[in-house]
């Protein structure tokens, strides 16, 4: 066993047992750890039966980009990890797409890869137009700002190395929470010469949940996206 899988989970019991049966049709044996925001902790219930899943109920919701880093710790300690994956629960992240990525990953010797939705073989499917323009935009912004050569910087689907995971740690979940972690962790590892690349995916969004975006998470989403640039010009100081 050299790979371990970190999955954030909200409200997601429905769904939490296809996700794992799914994984567990192309990996052998993975490390598998859930760190569940939820109201409460039926996932744990109906995770019981499964080898090799740890649980993390947390009780309240504290944020995706805190329970990463929470999972990370936890996967950190077992020695033989040299692979670590981050994917959702709600299936939105097609885990057939694993194996491939893998491949890519080991075959170019990377710290992380980012599955994209905005490359050129990349398709998103059920998301409403709102959404679609949302997500471009804020990824345009992000690029714009931050200067990285990475079309999506807050897809949740990637795969890290074992040493830019201790990194991780050390450096990032400093700024906010949500998926601006995911753009200040590409920058922690891209400006400390971390290998970095993307590669397309399927972003299948589920049909009966629109994502509802409010103003003040788009607004700290701001806030914390200015913050990381600050973060980035001080990493370049530093380069030079």
């Amino acid at each position: 066993m050299s790979i371990a899988i970190v999955v954030p989970a909200y409200k997601e019991a429905k769904n939490i047992e296809n996700l794992v049966k799914s994984i567990l049709e192309v990996l052998k044996n993975p490390f598998i750890v859930i760190v569940d925001d939820s109201p409460n902790n039926e996932i744990e219930n109906i995770i019981k039966d499964f080898n090799n899943i740890h649980y993390v109920y947390r009780g309240k919701k504290l944020g995706r980009g805190s329970a990463i880093i929470e999972g990370m710790k936890i996967i950190i300690k077992k020695k033989e990890i040299d692979k670590i994956i981050e994917m959702d629960a709600d299936l939105i992240h097609d885990p057939k797409e694993i194996k491939g990525n893998l491949k890519i990953f080991e075959n170019n010797n990377l710290d992380l890869l980012i599955s994209s939705r905005y490359l050129k073989q990349s398709k998103i499917i059920n998301w409403s137009f709102r959404r679609k323009v949302f997500s471009f935009l804020s990824n345009k912004l992000s690029k714009f700002l931050l200067g990285i050569p990475i079309t999506d910087y807050t897809n949740g689907f990637r795969i890290y190395s074992r040493r830019s995971v201790e990194h991780i740690i050390l450096n990032c979940g400093k700024i906010g929470d949500g998926f601006i972690v995911l753009s200040e962790i590409l920058v922690e590892l891209y400006f400390n010469n971390y290998k970095v690349e993307e590669t397309s995916c399927i972003f299948k969004n589920r049909t009966e949940i629109e994502s509802a975006v409010n103003m003040k998470e788009i607004s700290n989403a701001l806030l914390g996206l200015f913050k990381i640039y600050r973060r980035k010009k001080l990493l370049l100081k530093k380069l030079i």
